[in-house]
């Protein structure tokens, strides 16, 4: 199934596949999800709950357009917009510190994905780390740029998928790495760095000089109590960058996820004033810039009060829906390597529940059928070109709680069904 792509291609096209999330939605389709009028619960869904939460700011339920946002925007976004990140993260992360973010140090980009391939685009010839398991769009960005090679770097269960900074700095220096990605908190595992851990991580970039890709779109889904009493609730390494012209950290994030606006397609990078400047450049070709009328309306949602408060409202409402899925799922039999330290995801080990059923690919077939869409783990080993003939994390499967409580609460409910039909 990873990977999977359609039988026919016209001649000078290659086969592209499907994976992750986009998949298992096309499935979903294709059994009925929106179309045969029953209730679907989807607990493999990328993106969290978008209505009003419980000490939340307001949610922007209108939108007036300028007529003059009907010409297309800058392809680095609207300088008060750059301006906006450079001092949300300015005030959030580097107070007292002399050097500062401004807007020459931010792009903005129409969504993450095309963040993320303005960044893979403006990357030269050499060696990139990434890591497994982690986010299943990878695997298509770092095949499709070829610049690069791709270097995975396995992470183990054991550990609880933790690399310290020494085990980074020798992964760096022993196979030759010039940049290395990584989503932080990590999609699917929730693996999350920060505190003293983060900032080693900024040290070994900043010492091996090798350009740390830092994909922070969960940085606000943060639990267990982690952050200062100035950005509780949030983390990113653009608190221990010491030179942001100078330290190889590139920062990617957007509303779509740490805002709960998945629908408007603005997001950013942040980082050294060189790397954005090829970034951009990549975007003149590859995008074309963000929605222009988007970008106008999200300057007030990035004001730092704002994004605190939204943070904190997603911590307590997130946080127990964390706890209550990951109890039924225990309850029921699903393992778990490690308490996930952020993001909306469980990365679930179902090799005890019936044989059935233990096989990721066998369990969202069979979920299907029961109307509840779960993402098989093999999609998060990333195995750009399929360079390796192995598949990993076949018995693995990614649980949402990005949904509803109520939605979350039913779809369990069809799983124990699920389960229970077959012990």
């Amino acid at each position: 199934m990873n990977g999977l792509s359609q039988s026919t291609h016209s001649p000078g096209f290659r086969s592209v596949p499907r994976t992750g999330v986009i998949y298992v939605m096309h499935r979903a389709a294709e059994a009925g999800y929106g179309t045969d009028g029953h209730e679907w619960f989807n607990l493999g869904q990328g993106s969290p709950e978008v209505g009003k939460l419980p000490g939340a700011p307001p949610r922007r339920e209108s939108l007036e357009i300028d007529p003059t946002t009907h010409s297309y925007g800058p392809v680095g976004g609207l300088l008060e917009l750059r301006e906006q990140v450079a001092e949300l993260y300015n005030v959030l992360f580097r107070k007292g510190k002399s050097s500062q973010y401004t807007a020459e140090n931010v792009s903005i980009a129409p969504g993450g994905r095309a963040a993320m391939t303005r960044v893979a685009a403006a990357l030269g010839p050499m060696n990139l780390g990434h890591f497994i398991p982690d986010y299943t769009a990878y695997e298509e960005l770092l095949f499709t740029f070829r610049g690069f090679i791709p270097i995975p770097i396995l992470l183990s269960p054991k550990s609880g998928y933790v690399i310290d900074a020494e085990q980074l700095e020798e992964e760096i220096v022993g196979r030759g790495l010039s940049a290395v990605l990584s989503s932080n908190p990590s999609n699917p595992t929730g693996r999350l760095v920060s505190g003293e851990e983060l900032g080693s991580w900024v040290d070994v970039a900043r010492r091996c000089r090798c350009a740390m890709i830092f994909d922070e779109f969960y940085s606000h889904f943060i639990y267990d109590g982690v952050g200062s009493s100035e950005h509780e609730g949030i983390v990113s390494a653009a608190e221990f960058v010491e030179d942001v012209d100078q330290d190889p950290v590139v920062i990617v994030d957007g509303l779509t996820k740490n805002w709960r606006y998945p629908g408007w397609r603005v997001s950013w990078i942040v980082g050294p004033r060189a790397v954005i400047e090829q970034a951009t450049s990549a975007g003149s070709f590859l995008d074309g810039g963000a929605n222009h009328p988007f970008q106008r309306a999200s300057l007030d949602l990035l004001r730092p009060r704002v994004a605190l408060d939204e943070a904190l409202a997603i911590r307590r409402v997130f946080e127990d829906k964390r706890a209550r899925m990951r109890q039924r799922l225990e309850d029921l039999g699903v393992r778990f390597d490690a308490q996930p330290g952020g993001t909306f995801y469980l990365w679930g080990d179902l090799s005890n529940l019936p044989p059935d059923l233990a096989d990721g690919n066998r369990f969202f077939e069979l979920a299907l059928a029961k109307r509840v869409i779960t993402v098989p783990g093999v999609f998060f080993d990333v195995n750009p070109g399929r360079r390796r003939s192995t598949a990993r994390y076949q018995t693995y499967s990614r649980f949402s709680f990005g949904p509803e409580l109520a939605i979350l609460e039913r779809g369990l409910d069809r799983i124990e069904r699920l389960i229970d039909e077959r012990r």
